[in-house]
C-alpha cells in the first residue's frame, strides 16, 4: 500500500500532529536501498537516490541541518496561506516533510520502487523533469480543488487543513508508470487492471486511513493524467529536460575538465610516440619527421607542419606518370636537356 499524504487541522497556534516513538523502520528502509543499489548489474538511478536522500535529510535533520531547515509548522501545505500570502515555501517544501517514521517509510519505499522503474526506462534527465512537473502540478491542483470547494461552501480544505508528504508526486508517478500497462495487480483482495490501481488505492487509503489528504492524493492522480496529456499532445523537446540537462552540463564541466587534465599520456590533437610505422592505432597517422600521431583527416602534421608522405608521394607519382604518358619521346628528351641547361 502506498503511503498517503498526511493532513491535520490547526486552530490558533497549536498543530494537531505527532510522530510517536521510532518503530525501527528506518534500518529496514536503508536495507532495501542497499539491496537495490548494491546488487550486481543494478542500474543505480541517481535521481531516485537523490530524492530519497533529500527526504531522509529533511526527516532526520542531522547536526546543523536541524537549525537550518524550517519546522514542519512553517512548511505544511495550506491553500489559504499560500494564496493569501504567496507562501512558496509551503508550496514546494511541504512535499519533502513527513509526520512520522511510518509515513516516511511507506512513501520512500514507494518512491524507491517506482523511481527505479521510471528512471531506468526514461533516463535520469527526463525523469527529473517529470518529478519536477508532477510536484508543481499536484500542488497546483490541490490549490484549485480547495478553492473550488470553498466556493461551493466547504471551507475546511481551504482554511483548516495542513498537509505534508511526497505521495502527491507518488500518485502521479503511479499513473505514468501504469499508463500503457496491460497487467493486473492484486490490491486488498481485488484483482484490477494496473492502469486503474491509483484510483483504487485512492479510495482504499481514504477508507482505512481517514486522516490522509484525499484532495492531495486526487491532485497527484490529476497531475499524472495532465503530464501524460501534455506529453502526447506536444511532440517537441521537453523544456524542463533541456533546462535540467543544461544545468547538469554546467555543474559537471569542471569535473570533466579536471579529469581530462589528469588523464595521462593524452593530448587533444594526437600524441607523440616511438613506433616507426606511419599508421597508428585508432586510424591515426604518424609523422615520419617528429613521430607525432595526427588525426586521419589532417594532411599536415599538427606538430611540425610536415606533409603526410603516404598521400603526397602517390599524388606526385600520379602527376608524373599521367603527364609522361601523354608526351612523346622527343618531347621528354627536349625537357630533360632544358633542365640540365639551367
Amino acid at each position: 500500500m502506498g503511503a498517503g499524504m498526511s493532513s491535520g487541522r490547526r486552530r490558533g497556534t497549536g498543530v494537531g500532529w505527532g510522530s510517536g516513538p521510532s518503530s525501527g523502520m528506518l534500518p529496514l528502509l536503508a536495507l532495501q536501498v542497499i539491496l537495490e543499489y548494491g546488487r550486481a548489474g543494478a542500474s543505480r538511478p541517481p535521481v531516485t537516490a537523490a530524492l530519497i536522500a533529500a527526504n531522509a535529510l529533511v526527516y532526520l535533520r542531522p547536526g546543523a541541518l536541524d537549525a537550518f531547515l524550517p519546522p514542519l509548522s512553517r512548511v505544511a501545505f495550506n491553500p489559504h496561506l499560500i494564496i493569501q500570502y504567496g507562501d512558496l515555501t509551503r508550496f514546494f517544501l511541504s512535499a519533502f516533510y513527513h509526520l512520522s517514521e511510518t509515513h516516511f517509510f511507506y512513501n520512500m519505499t514507494s518512491l524507491l520502487w517506482k523511481g527505479i522503474q521510471l528512471e531506468t526506462s526514461m533516463g535520469s534527465v527526463e525523469f527529473a523533469s517529470m518529478v519536477t512537473a508532477l510536484l508543481g502540478l499536484s500542488q497546483g491542483f490541490t490549490l484549485l480543488l480547495s478553492k473550488g470547494l470553498l466556493l461551493l461552501g466547504n471551507e475546511v480544505p481551504y482554511y483548516d487543513q495542513y498537509a505534508v508528504g511526497f505521495s502527491g508526486v507518488l500518485f502521479g508517478m503511479k499513473i505514468v508508470l501504469n499508463a500503457w500497462s496491460d497487467d493486473y495487480v492484486f490490491l486488498h483482495g481485488m484483482v484490477i487492471p494496473a492502469k486503474y490501481a491509483a484510483w483504487a488505492e485512492l479510495l482504499l487509503i481514504q477508507a482505512f486511513i481517514p486522516g490522509t489528504s484525499f484532495i492531495g492524493h486526487l491532485s497527484g492522480i490529476l497531475a499524472g493524467l495532465a503530464y501524460l496529456w501534455v506529453k502526447r499532445s506536444y511532440s517537441g523537446p521537453d523544456p524542463l529536460a533541456l533546462l535540467i540537462s543544461g544545468i547538469t552540463n554546467v555543474v559537471s564541466w569542471p569535473v570533466k575538465f579536471a579529469q581530462r587534465l589528469l588523464r595521462p599520456g593524452r593530448r587533444q590533437g594526437g600524441r607523440v610516440g616511438r613506433r616507426p610505422a606511419r599508421e597508428s592505432g585508432r586510424g591515426l597517422w604518424r609523422c615520419s619527421a617528429c613521430t607525432y600521431d595526427n588525426s586521419p583527416s589532417a594532411n599536415i602534421c599538427e606538430m611540425c607542419n610536415s606533409e603526410r608522405e603516404d598521400r603526397v608521394f602517390p599524388q606526385r607519382q600520379h602527376v608524373q606518370d599521367g603527364g609522361n604518358s601523354d608526351l612523346s619521346v622527343d618531347e621528354i628528351r627536349r625537357r630533360r636537356l632544358q633542365r640540365f641547361d639551367r
